[in-house]
């Protein structure tokens, strides 16, 4: 088998459920297989995997064990050659696996492989490239002192401002939401070691592999949404946890720094007033463009928002689209490939905000900032 694609869950049934069937349509000329760790989810997880994708491997873990253990155990699972780690809040494209297959065969000392990631605004994720993180570079972080500085080095190697997003090159650190790499290498390299704390897992094993002798790539030539806010919320607690994982990966792989902690410290109360005195930007849309052949649909969508809705038969009417700046865009899936979707998003970005029809799902999803829960609106078919 060529490749396994292992996707750790926990609550987020709906995201999980338009991400499977994204992969499906992602591994369909592939001999592949999708792996679901579910870890002991309160929601109806589960039987919504067995029930809307019964080809799925699913292994219902009986305790919330965290992401490195959870991965560990689908890939000790995995049958394929390569496996790639899948946050369950993603999107992938249609011929992302090939991309990927035709550059990791073209380059040697490749390690893991990680691609560009856009939010649910098609805004793109920094993360999906990052640099080393010395005490002061994750400082900087914490501080969010290369938001106020963004032209000034020092206070930007967090990020690797390197590689350009659509870019390829070797880059130290990739994101745990999507790393492609052989199933041999992450065995050897020991997986996520499940003594991490979070936020430290992706750092751990990317270093690691380098450690190995190997370069990590980031390879721009594809594209997915990693929606974020789903699991991720930027508060006191993501501070302290953030601070612990760092802790954590220097005394691994470095030593001790003593004035780590004040720099750690003084970034978070830093990050703290920052927070404090931002205020949300809501988001409410005064029109809908639906991107359907189904007429039905529309008329629902009609009913339920009580708003202007117009709808396309496909992503070539761009006078439609030209025409409703700030509108909110539904795509249909089966109308659109995920392919498609993604280019658009990536194309558009923040002019409009986004929602996605899984095929045969009662619901629309989506998010409209990489810093909140995201949104599902279930469809009112009666």
């Amino acid at each position: 088998m060529r490749l396994s694609v292992v996707i750790l869950n926990y609550n987020v049934r709906h995201f999980l459920h338009l991400c499977l069937q994204s992969v499906q349509h992602a591994t369909r000329t592939l001999d592949a297989e999708i792996i679901v760790v579910d870890n002991n989810s309160p929601d109806d997880s589960c039987q919504m995997v067995k029930e809307y994708f019964p080809d799925v491997v699913l292994i219902e873990h009986p305790e919330n064990s965290g992401f490195p253990k959870g991965n560990n155990i689908g890939v000790a699972t995995a049958k394929g050659d390569y496996v790639c780690i899948l946050n369950p809040d993603t999107v992938v494209a249609e011929g992302t696996f090939e991309k990927l297959f035709s550059f990791v065969d073209t380059t040697p000392d490749v390690g893991i492989t990680g691609i560009k990631l856009v939010d649910g605004r098609g805004a793109f994720l920094p993360e999906s490239k990052r640099g080393l993180p010395t005490p002061w570079v994750a400082f900087t972080k914490v501080a969010g002192l290369y938001k106020f500085f963004p032209k000034v080095k020092t206070f930007n190697h967090y990020y690797n401002v390197s590689v350009p997003e659509n870019g390829t090159g070797t880059t130290d650190i990739l994101v745990g939401a999507f790393m492609f790499m052989k199933r041999e290498l992450y065995l050897q390299a020991g997986g996520f070691d499940e003594d991490c704390f979070m936020y430290s897992d992706d750092f751990d094993l990317s270093y690691t592999v380098t450690k190995l002798g190997l370069n990590n790539y980031y390879y721009g030539g594809a594209t997915a949404i990693h929606f974020k806010g789903e699991s991720t919320v930027k508060d006191g607690t993501y501070m302290r946890r953030f601070r612990e994982a760092m802790q954590f990966f220097y005394k691994k792989h470095f030593r001790a720094y003593p004035i780590f902690d004040l720099f750690m410290r003084a970034g978070a109360f830093a990050f703290m007033f920052v927070k404090k005195n931002k205020k949300g930007v809501v988001v409410v849309p005064e029109r809908y463009i639906l991107v359907s052949e189904n007429e039905h649909l529309a008329k629902v969508l009609q009913n339920q928002f009580n708003k202007p809705l117009q709808r396309v038969g496909s992503l070539t009417e761009e006078t439609v689209f030209l025409q409703n700046p700030d509108a909110e865009i539904i795509f249909d899936v089966e109308a659109v490939r995920y392919a498609d979707v993604i280019a658009f998003m990536n194309n558009h970005g923040k002019r409009f905000t986004y929602k996605m029809k899984p095929a045969g799902a009662d619901f629309i999803i989506g998010s409209n900032s990489s810093d909140d829960r995201g949104k599902v609106i279930d469809l009112k078919t009666e």
